[in-house]
């Protein structure tokens, strides 16, 4: 997923119509240094748990951080959004989306990696507990809804095709590769099994789920193997 995430970076950057100050070869420089980092820890046999202290962990970390200055700092995602023009503001956000996706990916890689060996894709995602902080129709679709999630460290937009979702559950949100449903960006998905969205999650907001069925995992999964395979 690490891999993937940083083809999926180059692939938005080069493409993408961010306006203002910010080094963009700087950028993608930085992210193709990666890849032979990550593929250095990706064919080692050491223990996953002992990869988070790994030289090239911190490396990854330094590089990351490295192109969030190259983007223009902490509030590169605010700036690029305002000076966007109204006729590129959708695919705007929906490039940004995706670099926060990548960020996210590489940044958190530590964290997943001391959950040990586990053989399932959804290892490659972060699925955090949220809490839904608003829920809005969404403006082209009558059988969508457009949420706010708090997942501790920020916020993310989840469109959702449960219409029983509401300001206040507790929800487990899968951060997955951004999508575009009718002009709306969603930057994850919320699990559920059977009746529809998990809305009484248990666990610290920020944090990982607890008491998950494992059936509420299966589309993660599939999104997930899609997306490596792409």
């Amino acid at each position: 997923m690490a891999e993937k995430s940083v083809e999926l970076f180059l692939k938005t950057v080069e493409h993408a119509k961010f306006k203002g100050k910010w080094n963009k070869k700087g950028a993608q420089g930085l992210a193709k240094e990666m890849i032979p980092e990550i593929q250095a820890m990706r064919y080692t046999y050491v223990d996953p748990k002992e990869l988070v202290e790994a030289p090239q962990m911190e490396t990854l970390k330094e590089k990351a951080k490295g192109i969030i200055e190259a983007l223009g700092g902490d509030e590169w995602h605010h700036t690029f959004l305002n000076l966007a023009d109204k006729s590129e503001r959708e695919k705007v956000e929906e490039a940004i989306a995706k670099v926060r996706f990548f960020l996210n990916t590489i940044l958190n890689l530590d964290r997943r990696l001391t959950l040990g060996k586990i053989n399932d894709p959804v290892i490659a995602v972060d699925i955090k507990v949220g809490e839904v902080m608003s829920v809005g129709k969404h403006p082209n679709a009558d059988r969508l809804l457009v949420t706010n999630i708090n997942i501790g460290d920020r916020a993310v937009t989840v469109v959702t095709n449960d219409l029983t979702v509401k300001e206040g559950s507790h929800v487990a949100v899968a951060l997955l590769p951004p999508a575009n449903f009718r002009g709306i960006v969603s930057e994850g998905m919320f699990l559920g099994a059977g009746e529809g969205v998990l809305k009484d999650v248990k666990g610290e907001i920020g944090g990982l789920p607890k008491g998950i069925p494992l059936e509420a995992f299966n589309e993660t999964r599939n999104l997930v193997e899609a997306f490596l395979k792409g």
